[in-house]
């Protein structure tokens, strides 16, 4: 038995947030690939925005292996992961899409990198519908990410490759109106407050078959106005959670 007041060497508790959407086509095989990886301390919690296939069936069916803390429609990926986010209660948290893969060692290498960073950028391997390998990785197709300026330039942070302390998580939320999108977001507001790390080994299947919620690495089709109105906008919100956390932060 341990002694009174020594530490305890328990992990810090991991909640992966997937935000879902008429993605049952790909959802069990995600879903079973994260909860072969989670401890008794961690949680998967979904929000599912309305789902009118049989999402709703496939996430009911794990029963209590996963929470679930939305149904009803919000419109939109942005304030469906929020809402996720808002209800996650681990240490660490981890970003999940609904229609990828987790591979084996990811969530071991999310608790090494962030017993030393507060947010990680992990890569993995860009597959087709059948999981078949296309030839590059995430990094290869978006570029490595890191440094606040580069990221407010072109965000190369993709969502389901992020996992960050929960300090991150209070520093981002609740989300500003009007952000353009959640990962962005909250890399940039990492990267302007902590620490940020990236690993190059692939620890997920990123899956692209056309119907994702994402276009990751594909070219903008907004003007050169409309894109740096979007940076502006971003921007302010940063400098508007950067106040927050500095009011929050013990004097």
């Amino acid at each position: 038995m341990a002694a009174a007041g020594a530490p305890s060497s328990a992990p810090l508790s991991l909640s992966v947030c997937m935000a879902t959407f008429n993605g049952a086509r790909h959802l069990a095989a995600q879903v079973d690939s994260i909860l072969a990886q989670l401890g008794p301390q961690d949680e998967l919690v979904v929000a599912d925005d309305g789902s009118t296939d049989r999402t709703p069936e496939i996430l009911a069916g794990y029963g209590d292996r996963l929470r679930i803390v939305g149904t009803a429609r919000v419109g939109g990926v942005v304030p469906n992961f929020e809402r996720a986010l808002a209800a996650a209660r681990g240490d660490l948290v981890a970003l999940s899409d609904q229609d990828d893969v987790w591979l084996d060692g990811r969530v071991a290498l999310i608790r090494e990198r962030l017993g030393r960073a507060t947010l990680v950028a992990m890569n993995g391997v860009v597959v087709d519908e059948a999981l078949k390998p296309l030839g590059r990785t995430v990094f290869q197709q978006v570029g490595v990410p890191g440094g606040f300026l580069r990221t407010l330039a072109v965000n190369r942070y993709v969502g389901c490759c992020m996992a960050f302390r929960r300090e991150v998580l209070a520093a981002a939320l609740p989300f500003p109106p009007g952000i353009a999108a959640h990962d962005w977001f909250i890399a940039l507001v990492a990267e302007r407050l902590f620490d940020v790390a990236h690993d190059e080994r692939p620890v997920l299947l990123f899956r692209r078959h056309g119907r994702n919620a994402s276009t990751t690495g594909a070219r903008s089709d907004n003007g050169l106005l409309a894109k740096l109105a979007m940076r502006w906008w971003m921007l302010r919100a940063v400098a508007k959670a950067m106040r927050r956390h500095e009011r929050r932060a013990p004097t």
